[in-house]
């Protein structure tokens, strides 16, 4: 009984603005274990929003809300959460071990975080078999089976009780309209026709004459142009001298530039336990603007399988942060950063979530790839450590944030 009491709560609250005072459910939505309805404000009498609930073995409560003005939300509710009012939380979301996103929860109520949903994140949670939130060191799984039912019967909630009133709320499952989270997307195209999405990654130049390297997988399938921008500069056309896709490589170009500042490959090997610093791009137009700068170690002198052509690297990675430089406490590069782990896939095998696992190219590749495409690189003696601050100040200059529209097969509708 207090679990049902206490997702009743959960339903009542989880309006964005923090409802006081909520009355509910009007109709309902009761789709696997998801439960919810429409709710009215107290106060006023007013529809206020539609939400449903799911409990999980966890211990939390997942809510989805979609309000009376458009607005979708996440909310993580526990009994045992004790949170100050107006605390807030980034909470990294995964799902199906592909797409990614950051939400920025507050408790707008002691035993609950309540973010906003972007509509991008929607239409992902709506497709997606499995939803992994890690905030801090707290990593909890969850089973989204039904919850493309679920944003579907919450749209039509919404859409339902606008035009008919809560007292015609019925079962929003039933001939539930296409949600609005999906309403403005253009018509499937057929499948094995291809689509051009927005890409971004990192890049660092290398020489003097403007060349940039990167991931061959950051400009694979591009359509159009490839745009490199340095933080605070205007974007600049860069074009493809050469790539390598057995070892992830590409090099670009920048237009008849003369750079004062690249960077400089280490000629020694690092060794296993060396600290190492990632700079990058990760999530651009979700975080920062400007690079970010995540620390760590060497783990391991190979990769998957004794790959001897990459480094195992503890420093964290995202999305974005592909093809950027990986830099030794000197300021020399010493990699290039190329891949995380696929956490799903071995969560999967092991039973366990893999953590800070991640992979960058070793200099011998790059020096390899540099050599054969006829570039004037430079090479340095690792001498006196430099402070973090100062290997990023002295990295902005030839960082660059790469851009660009890339092909990818079109799925057949699911």
């Amino acid at each position: 009984m207090w679990l049902r009491s206490f997702i009743v709560a959960s339903l009542l609250q989880v309006g964005i603005a923090g409802v006081a005072h909520a009355a509910g459910p009007f109709g309902s939505v009761n789709v696997g274990n998801w439960i919810g309805g429409a709710f009215s404000n107290d106060e006023t009498g007013a529809f206020s929003h539609c939400a449903a609930t799911a409990p999980y073995l966890n211990g939390v409560i997942l809510v989805v809300g979609y309000n009376s003005v458009g607005t979708w939300s996440l909310a993580f509710a526990s009994p045992s959460y004790r949170f100050k009012q107006g605390e807030n939380a980034a909470i990294d979301v995964i799902f199906d071990g592909q797409e990614q996103a950051r939400l920025f929860a507050t408790a707008n109520q002691p035993n609950m975080l309540t973010a906003v949903m972007p509509t991008n994140v929607v239409r992902t949670f709506q497709k997606a078999n499995l939803m992994v939130a890690t905030s801090g060191r707290t990593v909890l799984n969850f089973d989204l089976a039904s919850a493309g039912t679920v944003i579907t019967a919450l749209s039509n909630c919404v859409t339902r009780v606008k035009a008919d009133g809560l007292s015609k709320a019925g079962d929003f499952v039933k001939s539930a309209a296409k949600p609005a989270a999906t309403a403005e997307k253009q018509p499937s195209p057929p499948a094995g026709s291809k689509v051009a999405r927005a890409k971004t990654g990192t890049g660092f130049v290398v020489s003097a004459n403007g060349h940039v390297v990167t991931n061959h997988h950051v400009i694979d399938g591009c359509v159009g142009d490839i745009k490199g921008n340095l933080t605070g500069e205007a974007s600049m056309v860069l074009r493809v001298v050469s790539s390598d896709a057995s070892n992830d490589l590409a090099l670009l170009q920048a237009p008849s530039t003369t750079f004062k500042d690249f960077a400089r490959i280490r000629d020694r090997s690092i060794r296993s336990g060396d600290s190492v610093i990632v700079i990058g791009f990760p999530f651009h137009g979700l975080l920062s603007s400007d690079f970010t700068v995540t620390t760590g170690i060497a783990s391991s002198l190979s990769g998957m399988r004794n790959d001897t052509r990459f480094l195992q690297i503890s420093a964290p990675v995202q999305p974005g942060n592909s093809g950027g430089p990986l830099f030794d406490t000197t300021g020399q590069i010493v990699g290039v950063v190329t891949a995380k782990i696929p956490a799903l896939r071995i969560a999967a095998a092991t039973g366990n979530i893999p953590e800070n696992i991640n992979f960058a190219i070793k200099t011998g590749a790059l020096r390899d790839f540099l050599d054969n495409s006829v570039v004037p690189y430079q090479t340095a003696e690792p001498k006196g450590e430099l402070k973090t601050t100062d290997i990023a100040g002295n990295a902005r200059p030839y960082t660059m944030l790469i851009s660009r529209n890339a092909t990818e097969q079109a799925e057949a509708k699911r």
